[in-house]
């Protein structure tokens, strides 16, 4: 796994000022804590966006950084992003919040310095697309949802 010097800049409502870290070696990702001043409920199908109190710098745009979601959260409480995957750009060096949303049937309380979700450092490629009329040919060609066969 590379490694990637990333700033970080604990903001003033960020009293405990812990960097995310990786909990094991194999990790791909890194819990964002919620940052609060006091809990926030989230009724069934409310959405909220929690602060984290960190911002980032990454080094160039050739990486961003990606929220995905808590799998023990999302499968034991219903709560995930509102977003499915949050992107944050390379240029952007506000404070990173995090939308959820409560999927469940009950009201879901989110405390100070609770693990929400989790950030992932990835490399990104731009694009630069080239107009054409025909594209390589493949054996799945067009076929859309399902066509490659039931599991």
């Amino acid at each position: 796994m590379e490694n990637v010097k990333i700033n970080i800049k604990f903001l003033d409502n960020n009293k405990e000022r812990q960097a995310p870290f990786y909990a094991t070696d194999g990790s791909a990702g890194m819990d964002l804590k919620a940052c609060l001043d006091r809990s926030i409920t989230l009724k069934p199908l409310e959405r909220a966006l929690i602060p984290t109190g960190i911002a980032i710098s990454l080094p160039g745009p050739q990486y961003g950084a990606f929220i995905f979601a808590r799998s023990g959260l999302a499968s034991k409480h219903g709560i995930t992003l509102a977003n499915c995957v949050g992107v944050v750009d390379s240029d952007y060096t506000g404070e990173i919040k995090v939308a959820l949303i409560n999927l469940s049937n009950e009201p879901y309380t989110i405390n100070n310095g609770e693990r929400i979700a989790q950030l992932v450092i990835m490399k990104v490629a731009k694009a630069q697309f080239n107009v054409t009329d025909t594209l390589v040919e493949t054996k799945r060609g067009s076929g859309g949802f399902g066509s490659t066969g039931a599991f």
